[in-house]
């Protein structure tokens, strides 16, 4: 009962702080807000309190998990060795020389966003994205527009601005945030192997979780971005359905090949930003320790002055709030702060680094943290997002970019929310916790 009172308390929390920066208070769309939170709270009470909610999210996970291992399968076949996961054997009788995120982790995207592509073309993906679309508009009553391209962003990354292609230069100012918002809340299905890969032997049932977490923060960017942003123009496709925008490939071998090259892009966009970032942020952090080693010195303190502590200290109240325990809540919050500079990737191998350095974290915490960490929510993806959608319509990259920071918050505050609710729903679900 207590953890259920922190976690509405932290429900309480994050609205309030959305509600202070926002720059239009009078104009609240509260209904999209008490709708969004509605539906967070109904899909998680699905997943985990009714039985037959837990049985299709384990059967998921394993649909997923199966599904990777076939992906696994050229791999081996073009990186031999270096493609064996940690504790694997191959057929020769090869061990694994452990985890290489480049030659085991990253290929599978190339597999994930050939398979969304076949799925794409056979009309699969665009029925469930406009089920998801029709949910959002009719009962949160937002525009067409935005509530398509946020069900789009669930299973796909800045591909989902394709969806809306026509429509992107008359939205207003709300619906940029919004869509912005949508799409670095949530993470693309090609992602999911990823974090799968760096974190299944230690957590068997994170592959059900990471699409709980895409579902679960599609509405809370929405009711966010609201509140942050709120709607003051007149959007031209309010209440109504919108059809995805779609160019269909001749024939199923093209739309492999189309989404297989998709993914390979993608790789090389998340190498070069780790590449670039990561060295960046080690090269501010000399810095930063260089000036703050004498500041301790003189001031008697013991202040973390790399970026990551910083921003641990900066997320603290706010881990507090998602329900994490004051014992564990530091160095979570460093790596859920850490998110916002160097990526999700980082982020979900620092917490696969702290699960297996003996320091004691509870189930929950994983599952709390998990959720806060599955989106796009950092500094890279804001320039990819600001940039592919300007793309679309160049004369609106001006308001894009004048939006893009508060969409950032937003969205980070949607992970955050997800994970509160995931926090309070997932009591003693032992099952779940695995």
């Amino acid at each position: 009962m207590l953890n259920a009172l922190i976690g509405f308390g932290g429900i309480l929390f994050l609205l309030f702080f959305a509600w202070l920066i926002s720059d239009n208070k009078r104009t609240i769309n509260w209904h999209a807000i008490g709708w969004g939170l509605a539906l967070q709270a109904f899909f998680a009470l699905f997943v985990f309190v009714f039985p037959v909610g837990t049985k299709v999210f384990l059967f998921l996970n394993d649909v997923v998990l199966k599904v990777l291992d076939c992906a696994m399968a050229g791999t081996k076949f073009v990186f031999g060795r270096l493609a064996l996961g940690p504790g694997m054997v191959d057929e020769s009788g090869q061990t694994s020389l452990g985890f290489i995120m480049a030659f085991q982790a990253f290929p599978t995207i190339v597999f994930f966003a050939a398979l969304v592509g076949l799925l794409y073309y056979f009309g699969i993906m665009q029925f469930i994205i406009k089920l998801f679309s029709i949910v959002f508009t009719k009962l949160m009553r937002i525009s067409g527009a935005e509530s398509l391209y946020t069900a789009s962003s669930i299973f796909v990354g800045i591909e989902s601005a394709t969806t809306i292609r026509p429509l992107v230069k008359k939205m207003t100012r709300s619906e940029l945030c919004t869509i912005l918002t949508a799409g670095l809340a949530t993470v693309s299905s090609s992602m999911y192997a990823v974090y799968i890969m760096i974190l299944k032997d230690k957590f068997p049932t994170i592959a059900g979780h990471l699409i709980s977490a895409s579902i679960l923060s599609a509405p809370a960017a929405i009711f966010m971005s609201k509140l942050i942003c709120p709607e003051t123009g007149q959007p031209e496709t309010l209440g109504t359905t919108i059809t995805p925008s779609y160019e269909k490939e001749n024939n199923a071998f093209e739309a492999i090949i189309n989404g297989a090259n998709v993914g390979v892009k993608l790789i090389v966009g998340i190498v070069s930003l780790l590449l670039a970032f990561l060295g960046i942020v080690a090269l501010v952090d000399k810095i930063l320790v260089f000036v703050g080693h004498p500041l301790n010195s003189l001031m008697g303190t013991h202040i973390d002055w790399t970026l990551k502590g910083l921003m641990g200290y900066l997320t603290y109240p706010f881990t507090i709030a998602m329900g994490i325990p004051f014992s564990e809540a530091f160095p979570i919050a460093k790596i859920i702060g850490s998110r916002t500079i160097v990526t999700e990737v980082t982020a979900f191998q620092s917490l696969s680094e702290l699960m297996s350095s003996g320091v004691a974290i509870s189930p929950k915490t994983i599952i709390i943290s998990t959720y806060a960490l599955t989106g796009f929510a950092h500094v890279a993806s804001l320039a990819i997002f600001v940039g592919g959608i300007g793309a679309l319509a160049p004369e609106r990259l001006k308001d894009l970019s004048q939006v893009g920071f508060r969409a950032l918050i937003a969205a980070t505050l949607a992970c955050f929310l997800t994970a509160t609710i995931a926090g309070i729903f997932c009591q003693g679900n032992t099952i779940l916790l695995g």
